[in-house]
């Protein structure tokens, strides 16, 4: 019985520059580094509110 985790993947699609530290240091945490990289990520609390915080900067895939 292998247990599946849920994963959600995130894209990068407007630069982080010109937007506060905190939400640079956010997309920095989620794996992101250029513009239209794609992260996969568990969908943990954790990994939803950071993309909230940043989700004018990216798109689930």
């Amino acid at each position: 019985m292998a247990t599946e985790t849920k994963t959600v993947k995130v894209q990068l699609v407007r630069s982080p520059i010109g937007t506060k530290q905190s939400h640079r240091d956010t997309v920095r945490g989620l794996g992101l580094r250029k513009l239209n990289s794609v992260s996969e990520l568990q969908d943990t609390p954790a990994v939803r509110g950071m993309i909230n915080k940043i989700d004018y900067l990216v798109k689930i895939v």
